[in-house]
């Protein structure tokens, strides 16, 4: 359940629905290979705030009789102008509130400080204040807290996409091998690097910088203004539970599903 940061954006895939994969494939995956048989849902969207996931993920969520739910929620909120974090942790903490009824086993995350530019250092303090808050409802409600804040591997500028907001497939491979181990499942997940980019002279910099404000906050700020998200038109990728293969995962049902689709 969630937003972009569980839909998988940032882990580009054509062969998966919305065109990206994310950690969260890779856990269903690596649990299927352990233990065949897990079903496997993603109601995640992109720019979901908490009202939007209360109204459109819960009740679904519910319905599924889950045994293992995460929830990443909030992070958008929090860097909405204007809102107060008492109401987005009333909120966060209505949500785990019930689905902690369903008796499932409940991993909540915390959010990254990603120090990508002044421009956005006045939500530093939010999202500390957060974070905080999901730790404190976490241990109310007896969730796992995958205390990504405190991930120290993500201080590579490689673990981030060209937007410095969201992962690099880098960065969700290494988020799912933190999972499967948190559960104790095995895996094989490795994390390749490119080679760190020489360091950039000031003039370099500059260009960078403007590229980044130009490609990637400039619109951020623009759809604000205009009420729109880049979720606005797109469907969970995985509304209803899907039951893992084992071997090939989840690209080989999705290649099944398509060919299901266009075959007349």
């Amino acid at each position: 359940m969630g937003d972009s940061f569980t839909e998988g954006v940032g882990d580009s895939s054509k062969h998966l629905p919305n065109g990206v994969r994310g950690w969260a494939d890779r856990v269903a995956e690596g649990l299927a290979r352990d233990q065949p048989g897990w079903e496997y849902a993603n109601l995640a969207i992109r720019s979901k705030r908490l009202r939007h996931i209360i109204a459109e993920q819960l009740e679904p969520a519910l319905a599924m009789q889950p045994t293992l739910i995460t929830v990443y929620a909030g992070g958008n909120d929090v860097m909405d102008l204007g809102t107060r974090i008492p109401h987005i942790l009333a909120n966060y903490e209505y949500l785990v509130e019930q689905l902690s009824r369903t008796g499932a086993t409940l991993m909540l995350f915390t959010g990254y400080d990603v120090e990508v530019s002044p421009v956005l250092g006045p939500l530093r303090r939010k999202h500390r204040a957060y974070n905080d808050g999901v730790r404190d409802i976490a241990a109310r409600y007896g969730a796992v807290v995958v205390d990504y804040a405190n991930f120290e591997a993500y201080a590579d500028p490689r673990m981030w996409g060209p937007d410095r907001l969201h992962m690099s497939k880098a960065g969700h491979k290494h988020l799912a091998a933190r999972l499967l181990e948190t559960l104790g499942v095995p895996h094989g997940i490795a994390v390749k690097h490119k080679e760190h980019d020489p360091a950039a002279g000031a003039r370099e910099w500059m260009r960078r910088q403007h590229e980044w404000l130009t490609d990637w906050v400039l619109p951020m700020f623009g759809r604000k203004l205009r009420g729109t998200t880049l979720g606005d038109t797109l469907s969970p990728r995985w509304p209803e539970p899907v039951r893992v293969p084992p071997k090939k995962g989840l690209k080989k049902l999705a290649r099944v599903s398509m060919g299901s689709t266009t075959g007349g």
